[in-house]
């Protein structure tokens, strides 16, 4: 949900996204004024709530790069923007505070890799109508989730994901971290996949991102694959998307880095 629900510097990020918003003042919601802040009822108006947006983000962008953005900043959540599936480019990141987020508008068109990213103030409704939208698609669990079934909105989104348009490589997200390439082997052991063309994606540190592409022998192959979307590796289900050559190009040379 909040893009791959990470943890850095100490910090959770995103996957209990409920829990911050219930101990976060900037989150609460009151009826009354005995909680206001002082001199709030008497005219003054509360901090602004400490969201930015980003846009122009590399298609592969994770949580992670995100937090090395902002290094030196303190980061509440990060939502990564998906539309029907697919990573749009975009983000909301809530930050600890109205004079971080002032700190945050200064890295304004810096580079994310070889891409310049626009940082800009948006509203707290923005960030919520957002979060909707993503809790609307992605069910009640998040990225966290590790049940043995599928979450209960999975034909849905199944239908949807039915629509897109297919090449022969599939992105696969959501992996245990220690998956090897066999166990992806296996898990698609029904269908006719490359076996050498099983990438699973790591940061440049080495370590797995929780994510794979693989490739089959068609587009027809890889959409008949799709059946195994929300299956399981594991305790962990594996959630499956339309991928492309280039975003699976560009995933194995962000690898190598």
């Amino acid at each position: 949900m909040l893009g791959s629900g990470g943890v850095s510097d100490g910090y959770e990020v995103g996957s209990k996204r409920q829990r911050m918003m219930e101990s976060n003042p900037y989150f609460a919601v009151s009826s009354g004024t005995g909680n206001l802040p002082y001199g709030y009822a008497g005219g003054f108006q509360p901090p602004p709530f400490p969201v930015v947006r980003l846009r122009g983000l590399p298609f592969n962008c994770t949580d992670i790069d995100i937090l090395k953005f902002f290094a030196g900043l303190t980061i509440v959540d990060v939502l990564l923007v998906n539309k029907s599936g697919r990573f749009s480019g975009e983000a909301f990141v809530v930050f600890a505070g109205a004079m971080q987020v002032e700190f945050a508008l200064q890295r304004d068109r810096q580079n994310m890799g070889r891409r310049y990213v626009e940082v800009f103030r948006c509203k707290k409704q923005d960030y919520y109508n957002a979060v909707a939208a993503e809790i609307n698609y992605e069910g009640i669990y998040d990225n966290d989730y590790h049940g043995s079934s599928p979450p209960p909105s999975r034909s849905k989104r199944f239908s949807d994901k039915d629509q897109m348009e297919y090449t022969e490589i599939l992105k696969m997200r959501g992996l245990p971290f220690q998956v090897t390439k066999s166990q992806i082997v296996e898990f698609f052991k029904d269908y006719n996949l490359i076996e050498d063309r099983v990438h699973i994606a790591c940061r440049p540190d080495g370590k797995a991102t929780g994510e794979a592409y693989v490739e089959f022998v068609s587009a027809e192959e890889a959409k008949r694959a799709m059946s195994k979307d929300k299956m399981t590796i594991g305790s962990r289900y594996v959630e499956l998307f339309p991928s492309t050559p280039d975003e699976a190009r560009r995933a194995e040379s962000r690898s190598r880095q």
